[in-house]
């Protein structure tokens, strides 16, 4: 323990950015990655939220092109948010490290789905690593960075919820190479991907990937650990834990540089041991990799690919166990708090019988008893799309009975697009939006965003006002009402706006019952603070 840290994973990623210079981190709130950047702002990084993962990821691409360490980082479903400007990194490069952490959430602890974002690195190319504890987790973000720089490209560091929330010691060491003072070089070829240059920058990725997967075949991201020549097994991050504790006795190839595979190494380790199977949560990744070499390997069986793994569950794939798993203890369902205004808003919508086109967020639980009032919940800003499109071809007794229901943040995240398309392409009997503005990011945390005008680290900045949004995109029906227990007001306007057959938003406005005592100290800092117009702050008084 001399000189070591107790950190969850999160925390050592942010402290190993904080260590290698990182110039700029940037993403958007979502379990488990959330306290990455918060834990970088309190080392004293410049942290941003930013609108969405796509939003980040293009900033911190434009760091990285100026010559500065940046740090991207967002749940798993937010890199598909992200995925565009991914893939085109991977042709142009980089000319300074750029980390992106994608991180998945096995058994959607706090999730829509549970996608192995494995995948990404080999759709996109970009090379990817895996760690499987907080030491790991500092050590591979400094040789994430150290591999981007090498090869000039952005490395996808993907992580999951046991380790970004477990806690485990770790022993800083501090950069590998301080970083280079931020300067822009001109790079038109390089940075400008019309059809011409990004042919050639295709195949330049291709060879960087190639030089990588011969460069990973002696790399010290893997290691053998020696054991029996009887059971060999291979596996990557949080399942390695699992592994050992399982099986003690087996010989482990622990991969850590997941893509591009080192598939010598792979080989001679399966040409070793007398059985060789694979250990990995989610897809099998690893198992079609190495099967597609030629290589047999035993994989899991399909009833272990949904979930986390755990002790329990690798000894049973161990034995090739399918018969029913132990029905774990029911947990208390989650439910909106006692003073929550969503409660208003759902009880009225479930009076209406309405037809409610869901968000994400912690207004997703009106689907639970008693209000039971959602009907779809996609994805991040699909509540306006999804309404519009069942108020385009219901009857019309039906269609007028649809609402969208977004939250502040999720509005700002991916709904103004959505906002744009009810003005464009209006239904013809209107359409009502309700967006629930308790004035933060509440299911991951309670973080700022651009309609809370305060920054990451809670100070004042430019404040995004919902309505005069709303009004400018051409809404002309705008509302912003108080749910209040006793009131009636949200009710009349509710039933207004649907009889109306109109375009109509409702911003039900009411902050977070808690956070209440942090907005009246937030309030209280920004008295002596004030932003300009080019969005700097200035300091009031003395």
């Amino acid at each position: 323990m001399k000189n070591g840290k107790l950190l969850s994973g999160d925390e050592a990623i942010a402290l190993a950015a904080w260590d290698a210079g990182v110039a700029l981190g940037a993403g958007y709130p979502g379990t488990p990655s959330t306290e990455i950047l918060e834990s970088f702002s309190e080392l004293g990084g410049h942290a941003q939220w930013s609108p969405n993962e796509k939003v980040a990821l293009e900033v911190t691409i434009g760091a990285a092109f100026a010559g500065a360490r940046a740090l991207a980082t967002m749940k798993h479903v937010g890199l598909n948010v992200a995925s565009d400007p991914l893939f085109t990194s991977a042709y142009t490069g980089v000319d300074a490290a750029l980390v992106v952490v994608s991180a998945d959430d096995p058994g959607m602890a706090s999730s829509q789905n549970e996608q192995d974002n494995r995948r990404y690195a080999v759709a996109a190319g970009v090379p990817m690593l895996e760690p499987s504890d907080s030491q790991e987790a500092y050590d591979f973000t400094l040789a994430a960075i150290e591999i981007s720089e090498r090869w000039k490209i952005p490395v996808l560091l993907r992580v999951t919820t046991r380790v970004c929330h477990s806690y485990t010691v770790v022993h800083p060491g501090g950069s590998k190479g301080a970083p280079k003072a931020a300067s822009f070089a001109r790079d038109i070829k390089g940075r400008v991907m019309i059809p011409a240059y990004a042919r050639l920058a295709h195949r330049k990725l291709r060879q960087k990937l190639a030089e990588m997967q011969e460069w990973n075949e002696s790399c010290q991201l893997n290691r053998v650990v020696p054991g029996s020549e009887k059971l060999g097994i291979i596996t990557s991050g949080i399942s390695f834990m699992h592994v050992r504790e399982a099986v003690p006795e087996a010989s482990v190839l622990k991969l850590g540089f997941t893509h591009p595979l080192p598939m010598k190494q792979i080989i001679q380790f399966a040409k070793s041991v007398k059985r060789c199977l694979v250990i990995e949560e989610g897809d099998p990744y690893l198992v079609e990799a190495i099967r597609a070499q030629g290589v047999w390997v035993e994989g899991k069986p399909d009833m272990y690919r949904f979930g986390e793994l755990d002790v329990p569950r690798v000894r049973r794939i161990l034995d090739n166990d399918v018969s029913p798993e132990p029905t774990k203890p029911a947990g208390k369902p989650p439910q909106l708090c006692d003073a929550c205004q969503y409660r208003i808003v759902f009880e009225s919508l479930r009076k209406r019988d309405c037809i409610v086109a869901g968000d994400i967020g912690c207004y997703t639980l009106g689907v639970l008893q008693p209000f039971e009032a959602i009907d779809s919940c996609v994805c991040m800003g699909a509540s306006i799309g999804v309404g519009l499109g069942m108020r385009h071809v219901l009857p019309s007794d039906q269609a007028r009975r649809v609402v969208s229901v977004i939250g502040d943040s999720t509005f700002v995240h991916s709904g103004i697009s959505g906002l744009v398309e009810m003005v464009y392409n209006p239904p013809p009997n209107g359409h009502v939006l309700i967006i629930l503005d308790n004035a933060t990011t509440a299911m991951t945390g309670h973080q700022e965003h651009p309609g809370t005008g305060r920054s990451l680290n809670h100070e004042p900045t430019n404040k995004l006002v919902l309505e005069d949004l709303v009004r400018a995109v051409g809404v002309k029906r705008v509302h912003v009402v108080e749910p209040r227990m006793g009131s009636e007001e949200f009710d009349r306007v509710l039933t207004e706006c649907l009889n109306s057959d109109e375009l109509a938003v409702i911003i039900a406005r009411r902050p977070c019952i808690l956070i209440v005592k942090q907005l009246k100290q937030y309030e209280q800092r920004g008295q002596n603070c004030e932003c300009d117009p080019k969005g700097a702050n200035v300091e009031q008084g003395n």
